[in-house]
């Protein structure tokens, strides 16, 4: 997920925003990031799942 934020800037800057307005430490806005825009056919899915593919 860490490298899907670093290749995206939309990501980043919606993580700095979560634990910058919401306190949230680092795992569980990645975490929160993850469940708004990878889960349940979010806009990063299948991107998601090729970077797993390759490991």
């Amino acid at each position: 997920m860490l490298k899907l934020i670093n290749e995206h800037r939309e990501l980043h800057d919606e993580l700095k925003r979560l634990k910058a307005e919401m306190g949230l430490e680092k795992n569980f806005a990645v975490k929160a990031l993850y469940h708004s825009f990878v889960a349940e056919d979010g806009p990063y899915m299948k991107e998601y799942q090729d970077l797993d593919r390759l490991r």
